[in-house]
């Protein structure tokens, strides 16, 4: 139960992030603890108490006490895909920064021409 709490409180303190700073970098980090959040989330889904790993070693062991390893799997790859998209999105903030000598969202929104 403190997995789901744990989850949703990085859940909904990154949408804060994201949604109240303005600056680029201070954004791409809410994003990524939305990120965490979920894969918390996900691997919380999966755990057993007690549980032992999904290997068929010894035929006395119940498939009734083994972890699901399917949600394992999928976070192992969304924690790939996250730090490939949180790496693409700083370099796209470098590239502003460059571009508007700013990480201001707002002075970047006026610089429209």
């Amino acid at each position: 139960m403190i997995f789901y709490i744990g989850s949703f409180a990085l859940v909904l303190t990154g949408l804060y992030i994201a949604a109240a700073k303005k600056n680029l970098i201070k954004i791409i980090m809410g994003l990524s603890l939305v990120d965490t959040g979920v894969n918390l989330f996900l691997i919380s889904i999966g755990y057993i108490k007690g549980g032992t790993a999904p290997i068929f070693s010894n035929a006395a062991i119940p498939g009734k006490t083994m972890v699901d390893p399917v949600p394992q799997a999928m976070v192992l790859t969304a924690i790939v895909i996250g730090l490939a998209v949180t790496a693409l999105a700083l370099s796209l903030v470098i590239k502003a920064y460059y571009h508007y000598g700013t990480l201001n969202v707002r002075k970047i929104k006026e610089l429209k021409w």
